[in-house]
């Protein structure tokens, strides 16, 4: 009886609810102020970081601070309200809940430590027999103090059954995070865009991150770094190589009490060092609101690329376009 019951425990997690609630279940994480928990009967839920008052689990987590630091630990009670002992191999340290900011259980199978999203647009015009198919997505896979991120983009414009512009972009990073707040990322990118005049351009891009504000409604980071590129245009077939600095900002705002809301902006300048002079800025804009389950939402994507000295010498200066857009997010 005590072997059972000792094996059953180390799979029930328990969060004490600022009300004197106590429940029982599956802490799969906690990102944006918000836990992620599954209860047998209730499905997945989610709880407010505000509400919890103390967590006890025997799973191992990576737990993230506002201070930057990271913790490799299990989860106790205190005893005093809103604060809990994060219970590592060697020692138990006393947090505030407030000042945690990102769980992540430790995983040992691939497919649990992968996690991403699908997103899908169109828009058509019958008037102008225009219609805009949007693909994008992203697939991110986490180890201890870092992740890789495969992410692409894809916006093909067509007029009648003849493609009239396209625009895609696909990337693979790895980020690595470092101590107070800091994260050194490394991106390997392809980009293809008509309206721009390049038919191709491959870029390798070293940057350095730093968190400004992460907490329960938002998330503001910013960076700076360089960018290696090769690029072709439409009109010839020469080659350029280029080096630019890159300075890049993101910024992460949820609501995630119902309705649950997600806005994602971030804006990038790369001023070149080689071959100017020239500037390209690109810009996003991506909102998005929960629809029927948290799995699936609908939102916008607009987008805004501008090259003050393009590779066609015949192409626009500027690209921008905008698509509703359904998404589908799992893990």
């Amino acid at each position: 009886l005590f072997y059972t019951e000792k094996g059953t425990a180390q799979k029930t997690d328990t969060i004490m609810h600022v009300n004197g609630n106590v429940m029982t279940g599956d802490f799969k994480k906690m990102l944006y102020g918000v836990v992620t928990w599954k209860m047998d009967g209730m499905g997945t839920i989610s709880l407010e970081e505000p509400k919890v008052n103390t967590i006890i689990s025997n799973k191992q987590f990576e737990v993230k601070m506002k201070d930057g630091k990271y913790y490799y630990a299990s989860f106790d009670s205190s005893g005093i309200a809103r604060k809990v002992y994060l219970k590592m191999s060697d020692q138990s340290k006393l947090v505030n809940v407030d000042d945690i900011v990102e769980v992540y259980p430790i995983k040992n199978s691939f497919w649990n430590r992968v996690s991403g999203n699908f997103s899908l647009g169109a828009n058509y015009s019958k008037a102008s027999n225009v219609a805009t198919l949007a693909f994008s997505g992203n697939l991110d896979y986490r180890k201890r103090t870092s992740y890789f991120s495969l992410a692409w983009d894809s916006n093909d414009t067509y007029q009648g059954d003849t493609l009239s512009s396209s625009k895609s972009d696909i990337s693979i990073a790895w980020q690595r995070s470092l101590e107070k707040g800091w994260s050194a990322d490394v991106a390997i990118a392809a980009a293809q865009n008509t309206e721009l005049g390049t038919k191709l351009r491959l870029g390798l891009s070293l940057i350095a991150i730093k968190d400004l504000a992460y907490n329960n409604w938002n998330r503001l980071y910013t960076g700076a770094g360089l960018n290696v590129a090769q690029e072709k245009g439409y009109d010839n077939n020469s080659v350029t190589n280029d080096l630019a600095g890159i300075f890049i900002v993101y910024w992460k705002v949820y609501k995630l009490s119902s309705p649950k809301v997600w806005v994602d902006a971030n804006i990038s300048y790369l001023p070149y060092l080689t071959n100017g002079p020239r500037n390209r800025v690109t810009f996003n804009l991506n909102p998005k609101v929960n629809l029927l389950s948290d799995n699936f939402k609908v939102g916008m994507n607009f987008y805004y690329n501008y090259d003050s000295n393009p590779s066609s010498e015949a192409a626009a200066n500027d690209d921008y376009g905008l698509n509703l857009q359904l998404t589908y997010s799992f893990h």
